[in-house]
């Protein structure tokens, strides 16, 4: 069937060409509906109970996006001057279209509760722009003096103030900041510098800038690309239907997935520049068959014909191991991961059908005078560069075989000790470089105020008023006093600040009564004034209606996956020594501990997946080959590079975060590629030679060729991701690159050694004179 497509093409190859164009022309008519989403939350499922409980937290306590905005002067920002530059941006702020203007918390905005004449004086520090150096250090004083708003909305030293600005929808956050950002450039005064920082304007910003990464770096890769399979050939030629096979595989796939309504995400932005290494492998070896035998025979169909014939079986099966390994993605937990296996998966298998019929059609309307007076020699093949260096290599691996084992055993010891120093560990905001605005911006702001990671722990009664019991509140704050003691833990603040706040001004500042009172008349009392008095809003972020919930806001320094989890380790460390009041529970939440959760589910799915497709790509290669020796063979090079790889990611202490746990399932369905080519040649060539030498000394000639330079084009193919502004995609690109490189020395090197002891079993009985028949 495969070879009558073959056929087909070749002698309607301008009826095949303008069918293909006319499909890909189709699916490109879907890309002006595309819409991005670098949400983490999208990471989960809709229904996911962390994510629903968020969502559901998020509209009890009137809780939204933050972006976090820093303001710092190294003379002194409590200076007149600077004050009221402050509370000039912050009217313009407030301003700002989506900009949540009752919940900004800032000098000018957020209540300070005082006593003045025996009652409470509940307003804004900065209501009033102190005229003179008094009155601008009296409005430092003020915050200073409550715990609530020191290192909150101003730093410790004096030097910043922080503005915490809520937004209605995170996708507008980067908008939003770029109007900050402009507000900010037009009203400080010389020597200040402003910083943006949260998890909401770094992940639509990273949004934005994927979107544009996407267009750099796929153009990139196709350029590098062409220019290495110009280099193999010297033929322009031959570029052709690599780059309609590349570009017509990626519009299928991208084409497909818009068209079918998916956003795209992080992992989906990385399709064009995976798919497109990937979808020439057959290609390459097309055209390295013809390449080699038409420069022998001089014909251009015979040489196509014979090119062909013996790649059918090996160009199908390692199209559906790729496809397989890809498609495992499927079995992970998290959507956009989902996604992007099953459309990676369907544009391999388009790579292959353009490969049957695409290639043939291309090579078909080529020129034959053309070809015979750049390729065709009378005298013979002349021996190329890779025949030079491959065949003394196979040499060495056949001769040296127990060495190279040995080598190989101690590299796949190494990789496993290594795998068990890996660590699990991601953050957003380090998705980016370290010089960018926003990682500059997060290193400056965790280090002068509470913290930029907000997380929540929510206290829930089972009973209306169950968290104004003394006891509950007195249990928060001794819960907040623990987690301070944390350094991860800049700032905590809930209605127990609150209330203890009001009950120190109430007393005239007296330090005894810097405490939670013993009467549940008291602090219902206390919260009365307070909402009666100042913004009856500010305590809803704190307490719900019917008093049956309490947030506590938890400000971290930092928003690695492994913080979060040591804050929640410490807390759940003392609930165990201090156990919550009666018929209370608690539960965390939040922006950095929802990307915690993901994470996890993200290395369990990612292992659910990997030992799948390992299963399901270890019957295939059974299945293959007939021979049990032949199927474990054809999964060394692919265990081993795998171990190798992950190893070192252990070695050299990387976190093993999103890209680094995509890629092992990713490798699942490409590593097997050359050890199937590598293995299926083999054994067609040994059954007929019955001599396992010369067997390996035939693999390292056009076999070998077609191996070395599919391994360059993917190896190099990944390379361009490294030339990305954003992090993941420099992972990935390193990453896959030394996951390939070590799938090729291990097919080129590993199997031949092992061949020579075990080859001899690969011969069917059949075939040797005289066995049974």
């Amino acid at each position: 069937m495969f070879e009558r497509m073959t056929m087909f093409s070749m002698d309607r190859p301008k009826t095949v060409i303008g069918l293909l164009t006319l499909l890909t022309v189709l699916f490109g008519f879907q890309f002006p509906s595309i819409t991005i989403d670098a949400d983490p939350e999208n990471m989960l499922e809709t229904d996911q109970a962390d994510r629903a409980y968020y969502n559901q937290i998020k509209k009890e306590f009137g809780i939204n996006d933050l972006i976090v905005v820093g303001v710092v002067d190294d003379k002194d920002i409590f200076r007149p001057e600077a004050l009221e530059k402050i509370a000039r941006a912050t009217s313009e702020i407030l301003k700002i279209k989506g900009v949540i203007i009752e919940d900004v918390v800032s000098p000018s905005t957020t209540d300070n509760v005082k006593s003045k004449g025996g009652l409470l004086d509940i307003r804004p520090v900065l209501r009033d722009v102190p005229r003179t150096p008094e009155a601008a250090a009296g409005v430092r004083r003020d915050i200073a003096e409550n715990p609530f708003l020191n290192e909150k909305i101003a730093s410790a030293d004096g030097t910043a103030v922080a503005l915490y600005v809520p937004i209605k929808r995170k996708d507008m956050s980067h908008r939003i900041a770029g109007e900050i950002g402009d507000i900010l450039s037009r009203e400080l005064l010389p020597g200040q510098r402003y910083h943006l920082a949260g998890l909401p304007v770094s992940e639509d910003t990273f949004g934005i800038e994927m979107f544009i990464q996407m267009g750099i770096v796929a153009p990139l890769a196709f350029m590098l690309i062409l220019l290495i399979v110009f280099v193999m050939f010297r033929q322009v030629a031959f570029l052709v239907p690599i780059a309609l096979t590349a570009m017509f595989s990626v519009i299928w796939a991208m084409g497909l997935l818009i068209g079918m309504g998916f956003s795209v995400h992080i992992m989906s932005s990385m399709i064009p520049v995976f798919l497109m290494p990937i979808a020439i492998l057959d290609d390459i070896h097309i055209l390295s068959e013809f390449f080699d035998r038409y420069r022998v025979l001089g014909d251009k169909r015979r040489a196509l014909i014979e090119a062909m014939r013996p790649l059918y079986k090996p160009m199908l099966y390692t199209t559906l191991t790729s496809a397989v390994g890809f498609a495992s993605l499927a079995l992970a937990d998290i959507p956009p991961v989902r996604i992007f296996g099953l459309f990676v998966a369907f544009g391999i298998g388009a790579a292959w059908l353009l490969a049957l019929t695409m290639v043939p059609a291309v090579i078909s309307l080529m020129d034959d005078d053309k070809l015979k007076r750049r390729l065709y020699r009378a005298d013979g093949a002349p021996h190329t560069m890779l025949d030079r260096v491959l065949k003394p290599l196979g040499g060495f691996a056949f001769s040296r075989a127990r060495m190279v084992l040995i080598l190989g055993v101690a590299a796949f010891a190494f990789g496993v000790v290594g795998l068990s120093q890996i660590q699990v560990n991601d953050n957003p905001v380090k998705w980016f470089k370290e010089s960018h605005p926003l990682r500059v911006a997060d290193a400056v702001m965790n280090r002068l105020f509470g913290g930029t990671y907000m997380a929540y722990v929510v206290i829930e009664g089972s009973a209306p008023e169950a968290v104004k019991r003394p006891e509950v509140v007195a249990y928060i704050d001794r819960m907040q006093q623990d987690l301070e003691t944390d350094p991860l833990v800049g700032k905590t603040s809930s209605v127990a600040d609150i209330v203890k706040r009001i009950n120190l001004v109430l007393h005239d500042n007296d330090k005894a009564y810097d405490t939670v009172p013993e009467t549940a008349d008291a602090v219902g009392q206390f919260l009365f004034l307070y909402q009666s008095t100042g913004d009856p809003n500010d305590l809803d972020n704190f307490i719900d209606r019917g008093a049956r919930k309490a947030n506590i806001w938890v400000q971290m320094k930092g928003g690695d996956n492994r913080q979060m989890q040591a804050v929640e380790d410490k807390l759940a460390a003392f609930v165990q020594k201090n156990p919550l009041p009666k018929g209370l529970s608690l539960r965390w939440s939040g922006l950095t501990y929802i990307n915690k959760v993901w994470q996890d589910l993200m290395v369990v799915g990612m292992l659910k997946a990997v030992l799948g497709s390992f299963v399901v790509v270890f019957a295939l290669m059974l299945f293959e080959f007939r021979s049990l020796t032949l199927g474990t063979l054809a999964m060394v090079p692919l265990t081993g590079s795998i171990t190798l790889t992950y190893g070192l990611v252990g070695w050299l202490g990387k976190d093993y975060n999103m890209p680094i746990a995509v890629c092992a399932a990713l490798t699942l369905g490409l590593g097997i590629d050359f050890a199937i080519h590598f293995l299926q040649r083999f054994k067609a060539h040994v059954v007929e030679s019955r001599d396992v030498e010369a067997t390996i000394r035939h693999m390292f000639g056009e076999p070998g060729r077609a191996i070395a330079r599919n391994a360059i084009v993917i190896t190099i193919g990944f390379l361009p991701l490294t030339a990305s502004t954003l992090g993941p995609y420099i992972t990935v690109g390193l990453f896959f690159a030394s996951l390939m490189l070590f799938c090729t020395l291990a097919t080129l090197f590993i199997l031949p050694s092992a061949l020579r002891y075990v080859g001899a079993r690969t011969i069917p009985e059949r075939a040797i004179p005289g066995g049974a028949s």
